[in-house]
């Protein structure tokens, strides 16, 4: 299955600029763990609920003094919308990321695909094949 059929179009994006508390308050209001930050439609970076905890809560630092450049993970693992299920699910693992960007061959943000996203997969896929085999089970 590829990635595309799966990604969530509707990123959570914004600059490398926007304050940090901006950042948290999007999270907040769209109920999501991440925002892609972009240049040109291009993902530049991302900072995730993990990122505020870590790099600003744990340091004490004021949030009014940071922006998503101060505290984004800019070494993204992207991957293309042709991406297989599997390869994209062995990229997190290799990479230690619960998000990859979905971007087309021009590098533009076009979906993101979260470990949480494949693992709802798997759950309905082990529920179809649940259903399988207790339609084929004998009666007891």
């Amino acid at each position: 299955m590829p990635i595309q059929d799966l990604a969530r179009e509707d990123v959570i994006r914004s600059t490398p600029e926007t304050p940090v508390s901006e950042l948290a308050q999007q999270m907040r209001d769209e109920n999501v763990g991440s925002v892609v930050i972009e240049n040109e439609n291009s993902p530049a970076g991302i900072v995730t609920d993990r990122d505020l905890t870590t790099r600003v809560l744990a340091e004490e630092v004021n949030p009014d003094d940071q922006t998503a450049n101060d505290v984004m993970s800019t070494d993204l693992c992207a991957v293309g919308p042709d991406t297989g299920f599997y390869e994209a699910a062995q990229m997190m693992s290799e990479n230690g990321v619960r998000r990859l960007p979905v971007c087309d061959e021009t590098n533009e943000l076009v979906g993101i695909i979260t470990a949480d996203d494949l693992t709802e997969l798997l759950s309905d896929e082990t529920q179809q094949l649940a259903s399988v085999i207790r339609a084929q089970r004998p009666e007891y």
